[in-house]
């Protein structure tokens, strides 16, 4: 046995805006420890609850490690082994068999941020899909919309760098649960702070982060467009706005200005729930305690106007003169591209939409073949009970590429073991700061694990495909996307990131959309690949008229649909060691007790004689679920709360999604994330708990 482990250097792949580099201490072939990059400017040398046990995951017993395919009904999750040649040869077959009888078009992938990384989340499998003529999947449950908001304002969805936020006087918090989502950014908020800094939370939830906050606000759901336009209008009143700046700098002040002075001050508060005095209040520290800063990240888009709540954020940056951050993931993709450009177009789906397009008989071509990777949307995805019954149906071929036996794995025809992040090569982005990371391979694959892109490269030469790039390797992949010769990327080669693991983009010190209204352009397609990434000149920020507008499904919206489900729902990111729904099936990551729980106001639960600890029903025109309640002081009345991402296994066979809205809002559904806060359900005792009455039957 040797005595000199060997440190390889690597980063957390989880769809979090953080993206800690981290260092894996490796001994006789042997992950033996995992820490966070000391010398990484934002991780710190420190990992999230959820990450620091991340080698029991690598070495998990329930550990997929060989092909499989399906023995039993869909949904069951009995399996047989099968031989990888076996396995691509069959997935190969069945998809060429229906891709001659419908088109390419029969075929979606359907993926996500399983990992973030730029190598192994798509390169190669988009290239895979576009030589297949595959239907189009816009990957737009999360983010898209936050993005759009920003970009009406801005021209492009692009913040200032996050760090800067500890030079702040006034950090507002905007709809974001900052200890819990995106931790590593609350060290330089606590900076701020010890240099007098305040910290302002705006959350209809009373969060961790909220708990820490000097100041919380605590707005009715969905209604920031309301609170926004009250502060405008405090200011404009005030004579606390610098028009000669907006004249000179943006468009449509006036029309903003008119919807400004047309809600009043007792209107705002009256639509938001907040003190009159509170909304004036906040109104000036934004405007007289600077600099301050305003954080939003993506929570907030998941409503129908999700996109006008995020253009307002941004619109009261500008206005006020605040900094504005939001999600730097854009800095990425502008600074990165495939040199290999899929051709197109093909039949365009939004994610959110699976369960409509896996039921839909008119559907032409209907899909015929799932390939599912990075993503359990059986747990994650919105209208759950269409989304099952759409992965029940019979001549769907379904392939999962997994790690574990998750929900959606349950329901595949062959399933596919991939490697962990410790175990492959990737080039890793992030969505919070500006590093750069390269994921060197700690350890060799186990027992039959292949890369994502490995799969691909062999369902590619099995199916005799051959367009660009099938063919590359990882290490070519992450090579010809820091070759781009984007400016943000000057200096930064693969072997820096070898030597040095990570590397900040280089961004000016300072940087934001909202001064400078110049930006690089993504870099071109591999034909021009000898010229500089153009420039574009973004011109006036652009205001315009804004409206407060309730959404269909909320207590403000459709009254028939309020009176019978009286109840918003809000399905949230609540436990220190989950992450969407990647820890949702393992018994060590999951809370006491281990199964979610209804979060309900103590004047919601009065009314309906419900008490702590009471077996629930849970329900609305989409389905039901059966929980236990917690009577809830995070809450104000009218709103309740679950968890997401917990498994079926864990949640008595249905998730909170079963309820959730999967209708996207502004003008093109197959363009935007769900409305998943925009639900309404009810809440009563549960007097047939169907569980109760199976374990209770003869």
């Amino acid at each position: 046995m040797s005595d000199s482990p060997t440190i390889v250097r690597g980063a957390c792949h989880h769809d979090c805006p953080d993206t800690c580099a981290w260092e894996v201490t490796v001994r006789d072939g042997v992950a033996v420890h995992l820490r966070g990059d000391p010398t990484h400017p934002f991780t710190d040398g420190q990992l999230c609850p959820k990450v620091n046990p991340f080698l029991d995951r690598v070495y998990h017993p329930d550990r997929l490690l060989g092909p499989m395919r399906r023995a039993g009904p869909k949904g069951e999750g009995r399996f047989e082994p099968m031989e990888w040649d076996a396995a691509i040869a069959e997935i190969a077959e069945r998809t060429a068999a229906a891709i001659a009888r419908h088109g390419g078009e029969t075929v979606l992938p359907y993926s996500l941020d399983g990992t973030q990384g730029l190598v192994q989340k798509g390169v190669l499998a988009d290239r895979f899909f576009a030589a297949l003529g595959a239907t189009r999947l816009n990957r737009d449950i999360c983010g898209v919309t936050a993005w759009l908001g920003a970009s009406d304002v801005l021209g492009v969805p692009l913040g200032a760098d996050p760090t800067e936020i500890a030079d702040a006087r006034t950090v507002v918090l905007w709809g974001t649960n900052t200890l819990l989502t995106n931790r590593h950014l609350w060290r330089f908020i606590e900076t701020a702070r010890g240099n007098d800094a305040s910290v302002i939370v705006v959350d209809p939830v009373a969060t961790m982060t909220a708990q820490r906050a000097d100041w919380h606000l605590q707005p009715r759901p969905g209604t920031d467009v309301a609170l926004v336009l009250g502060i405008i209008g405090v200011l404009d009143r005030e004579g606390s706005i610098d028009e000669a700046r907006l004249e000179a700098n943006a468009d449509g002040w006036p029309e903003l200005r008119a919807e400004a002075r047309a809600m009043s001050l007792d209107d705002a508060a009256s639509v938001t729930g907040i003190e009159p005095s509170d909304i004036v209040g906040l109104a000036h520290r934004i405007a007289q305690s600077g600099p301050t800063v305003l954080r939003s990240l993506i929570g907030m888009e998941h409503r129908e106007h999700g996109r006008d709540i995020h253009r307002s954020i941004a619109v009261l940056a500008a206005v006020s003169g605040s900094v504005y951050m939001r999600s730097t993931q854009v800095y990425f993709d502008t600074a990165f591209a495939d040199v290999v450009p899929p051709p197109g177009p093909e039949r365009a789906v939004n994610m959110s939409a699976l369960g409509d397009v896996l039921t839909n008989s008119d559907l032409e071509p209907p899909v015929t073949v799932l390939m599912n990777y990075g993503c359990n949307p059986a747990a994650i995805t919105p209208d759950q009970n269409r989304v099952l019954a759409g992965l029940e149906r019979d001549g769907l071929f379904t392939v999962v590429i997994e790690q574990f036996m998750t929900d959606t794995a349950r329901y595949a025809d062959i399933v596919l073991p991939t490697t962990t992040q410790i175990e492959h090569l990737d080039l890793m982005n992030a969505w919070g700061h500006l590093y750069v990371s390269l994921n060197l391979p700690a350890i060799e694959p186990l027992g039959e694990c292949l890369a994502n892109t490995e799969i691909f490269r062999r369902l590619a030469d099995a199916m005799k495909l051959d367009a660009p790039g099938l063919t590359d390797s990882d290490q070519q992949v992450a090579r010809d996307l820091l070759a781009s010769d984007h400016p943000w990327l000057d200096g930064i080669t693969y072997e820096r990131l070898e030597r040095d693991g990570w590397a900040r983009l280089a961004v000016p010190t300072g940087w934001s959309a909202l001064v400078e209204r110049e930006v690089p352009l993504s870099p071109p397609s591999s034909a021009d690949a000898a010229h500089r990434a153009p420039r574009r000149q973004l011109g006036p920020l652009q205001l315009g008229a804004l409206r407060y507008r309730p959404a269909a499904e909320s207590p403000a919206g459709d009254a028939a649909l309020a009176g019978r489900y009286p109840l918003a729902l809000m399905t949230l990111k609540q436990h220190l060691r989950f992450l969407n729904s990647h820890y949702g099936g393992f018994e060590h990551h999951l809370p006491e007790p281990p199964r979610p729980r209804l979060e309900i106001s103590a004047a919601d639960a009065s009314v309906r004689g419900i008490f702590e600890g009471d077996r629930v029903r849970v329900f609305n025109h989409r389905g039901e679920l059966y929980t236990d309640a917690t009577i809830s002081d995070r809450l104000q009345p009218g709103l309740v709360a679950m968890p997401f991402g917990w498994w079926a296994r864990s949640a008595d066979a249905r998730t909170v999604n079963v309820l959730t809205n999967a209708a996207v809002g502004g003008p093109d559904p197959d363009v935007g994330s769900a409305a998943f806060h925009d639900t309404l359900v009810e809440v009563e005792p549960a007097h047939r708990d169907p569980r109760t009455l199976a374990s209770s039957s003869p």
